[in-house]
């Protein structure tokens, strides 16, 4: 999957790129199922919401072979080698659920801030690729997304430590509003196997998910080879320690003996 000149020009004007239906009903069931399992596994990499349900499974592809496998998909890899300009590695993979009633909120934050001020990311060269393994509408908890926002740098943030069970550094209200003043506020949504692909520097959120539907979306933050972190006070399967270039797999690799599975 290569990235036209229209939209290398798009990417750079709103921050994010959105491809509807990129992975078949068959290859998002696939993951869908495999979301359902690393959910049950009681780990520590799966973190839970105060209700109990989880909220985030954390470095999947290392206990889980069909995320292994989407770990080093072409879709995702190369669209982001052509963006940084270079082999990537994987900064951080988790499955992110908001289940139906008991979701929560995903306060306004920039990714890069985060992975600059804990793990000492030197520069932005850095992006993330969001795959829907469910479909995703305006009810039940989609991203929303500052046009634009990532053109303003890193922004001065506070770590919340209360909101969630997640720490996160999130931005006062008055940042988020003058931004959103500028370029607006926009929240894709399509069905599973949508993908999203957006700067680390874009101010994003989600609000919670009193719906009746669930809403799992898979992340891969993937960064330049030569733009490793250079602080490991996150656990490793937070933010990852290994910076070998991700080698693509076969466009087919969710696919591969899933027949037999299936037998």
């Amino acid at each position: 999957m290569q990235l036209s000149a229209e939209q290398l020009a798009q990417f750079d004007e709103q921050g994010y790129l959105f491809f509807p239906s990129r992975f078949t009903e068959e290859e998002a069931a696939v993951l869908k199922r495999a979301g359902d399992e690393v959910f049950a596994m009681r780990r520590e990499e799966v973190w839970r919401e105060t209700s109990g349900v989880a909220r985030t499974a954390f470095a999947a592809h290392r206990y889980h072979d069909t995320f292994r496998r989407l770990s080093q998909h072409p879709r995702l890899i190369e669209p982001m080698m052509q963006l940084v300009d270079g082999p990537v590695y994987m900064h951080q993979f988790k499955v992110n659920a908001k289940a139906a009633f008991d979701g929560e909120v995903w306060q306004w934050h920039q990714d890069f801030g985060t992975w600059h001020r804990d793990d000492g990311m030197p520069q932005p060269r850095a992006m993330n690729i969001a795959l829907f393994i469910d479909d995703v509408t305006a009810a039940n908890g989609p991203l929303l997304f500052l046009p634009g926002s990532h053109q303003h740098g890193v922004l001065q943030a506070g770590h919340d430590l209360e909101t969630t069970s997640y720490p996160l550094w999130t931005l006062e209200r008055d940042t988020v509003k003058r931004l959103a003043d500028r370029g607006g506020c926009v929240a894709p949504t399509g069905p599973a196997g949508s993908v999203l692909l957006f700067s680390s520097l874009l101010v994003h959120a989600s609000p919670p998910n009193i719906s009746p539907l669930d809403r799992t979306i898979v992340y891969l933050s993937l960064c330049h080879v030569d733009n490793h972190i250079t602080r490991q006070q996150r656990p490793e399967w937070i933010a990852h320690r290994d910076f070998a270039p991700i080698t693509p797999l076969p466009d087919d690799c969710l696919l591969q003996g899933q027949e037999s599975k299936a037998a």
